[in-house]
């Protein structure tokens, strides 16, 4: 039977609609209720609340909060309607179409069609602005309004997972007028048509939103308010959540979730993830280049102990690709061990008879960075290796060394789709090419699998992938977290995301048993 993309397509939007229109049957028994201020805390500052420029989760929340985009992901990674209904492809998968629903409002009342969807991806897709989800989102060659609720892209390229990247955090809309009059103004304030409205915005301490009563769907939000509490100091984040002065963290550590695991009033959330921290090599920079070097910082490690010493049993072993289990497509590549007789040959090779000597940068957070820069010091040294860990603030860190350094720890969020991470850090044309490995073997082979739809060729081509970067190591991933988040028993209709960067607060509500809090 052949295969009928716009039939697959139409059928998948249509389940999506129907997830969207009662996804809160699966995470709660009761009926939701309205009302109420739900108090989050968030680990960092949120120093961008411009939609298209987010970097950090704490910044993708606010976004998320306070804008939408056409799709956005659901609890399975599948994407899910939001401002359009539904989308089809053509045979090709290089023209597709997406409808957006009716009586559409901004923030400021005035209507959110077709023509703010083109402005915002001709936006996105503009240098200048440097929006992270400029090569996330497809390779777009042009976006056109059909009418007012019909948006047509034309890609470059084949591209199966199309809707899924849609729903790229910095992929939201905003109103054509403000891009064309004041784009800066977004820096500060917000005018999105997302579930919430922006009430306050200090950056260090406190975000505000209220809920906004245009939004899509006139049952949500169910809150009346969320205000995002900035605490740098995960300590007092529990200790807060405990009292009852904060409803929702968004993450903790496995000390912290085995402290609040079985805690009166509290429940303790985690889900299997695709999220890693990792070991970012310059390839274009000296002595990194050589990817003998690589490989022998590589064999240094042993995986097992990454694990129990970085996840603590909250976690599972990594391979030096951004692949694991949580992902489609993947079939896992012989496993590196530990070989440091054999890293001693390579750094020989590499002209290190004597080993060699680095510094190594990791921002303070999260803390896991420091913790990995330590860890990799201590195994590199039994190969002669010597590593100096230098740990600064993140602010510091995102400004002078992320996307620039030549050896340093990166942390990251799993991505709906595995064309999603490997095209966000990668491939020679990825949004954060932290490594610059601009290897064109592995871009063709990321290139072939987004143009098909059957599964067993896209494992194929990703498993070939995978060996390809595990062989030349730009990168050392040694373990991939769970991810682990805390709530009061108060709060219903949210789960933790295997994302990380996805949240869907507004199918979040409090039960008759929150406290009473006036905003």
């Amino acid at each position: 039977m052949s295969f009928n993309r716009r039939a697959f397509l139409k059928t998948s939007t249509a389940i999506a609609a129907l997830a969207v229109a009662a996804p809160h049957l699966a995470l709660a028994q009761a009926e939701p209720e309205q009302g109420g201020t739900l108090r989050v805390a968030v680990d960092q500052a949120i120093s961008v609340i411009h939609p298209l420029l987010t970097r950090v989760n704490p910044e993708y929340l606010a976004g998320e909060l306070l804008y939408s985009g056409l799709t956005r992901l659901g609890t399975t990674m599948e994407p899910e309607p939001d401002l359009a209904t539904s989308w089809e492809a053509d045979d090709d998968l290089t023209v597709w179409t997406f409808v957006l629903r009716e009586g559409l409002k901004f923030h400021d009342g005035s209507d959110c069609t077709s023509a703010d969807v083109v402005a915002s991806f001709e936006a996105i897709l503009n240098p200048e602005l440097a929006s992270p989800a400029s090569n996330n989102v497809g390779p777009i060659e042009t976006v056109e309004a059909i009418d007012t609720t019909t948006v047509k892209f034309t890609l470059s390229s084949p591209y199966a997972d199309f809707p899924a990247a849609l729903a790229y955090n910095n992929a939201r809309v905003i109103p054509a007028s403000v891009i064309s009059d004041d784009f800066g103004s977004l820096r500060s304030t917000a005018i999105g048509t997302g579930p919430f409205k922006l009430v306050s915005y200090e950056p260090d301490r406190l975000v505000v939103v209220e809920r906004n009563p245009d939004y899509y769907d006139p049952a949500r939000p169910y809150l009346d308010r969320v205000e995002l509490h900035v605490f740098p100091d995960p300590g007092a984040q529990v200790s807060s959540l405990i009292a009852g002065d904060i409803d929702l963290v968004m993450t903790i550590g496995p000390n912290d979730f085995m402290r609040l695991e079985g805690q009166d009033g509290v429940d303790a959330q985690r889900v299997a993830s695709g999220q890693f921290c990792n070991v970012n090599f310059g390839c274009d920079m000296a002595p990194f280049d050589d990817v003998r070097l690589r490989q022998a910082l590589a064999l240094t490690i042993d995986r097992q102990a990454m694990v129990d010493f970085m996840t603590e049993g909250f976690g599972t072993m990594g391979n030096d690709t951004p692949l694991n289990e949580a992902y489609p497509f993947f079939q896992p590549v012989p496993q590196r061990e530990k070989d440091i007789e054999r890293a001693k040959v390579l750094l020989a090779e590499a002209g290190y008879p004597d080993g060699f000597e680095a510094e190594l940068i990791a921002s303070d957070r999260p803390a896991i960075r420091t913790q990995l820069a330590v860890a990799l010091k201590e195994m590199a040294s039994e190969a002669g290796i010597t590593i100096n860990v230098t740990t600064m603030p993140h602010a510091t860190y995102l400004d002078q060394v992320w996307t620039k350094g030549a050896f340093y720890i990166g942390f990251y969020n799993m991505q709906p789709t595995p064309d999603g991470i490997f095209s966000l850090l990668f491939t020679s044309d990825a949004a954060w090419n932290e490594t610059r490995w601009n290897n064109k073997e592995f871009d063709e082979l990321i290139g072939k699998a987004r143009a098909v739809s059957a599964a067993e060729e896209r494992t194929a081509l990703y498993t070939e992938a995978q060996a390809l970067m595990n062989e030349e190591a730009p990168s050392i991933i040694p373990a991939f977290f769970d991810m682990l988040g805390a709530k009061r028993s108060w709060m219903q209709g949210y789960d933790i995301h295997p994302r990380g960067s996805v949240f869907r607060l507004d199918f979040a509500w409090l039960d008759g048993t929150a406290p009473t809090r006036q905003g």
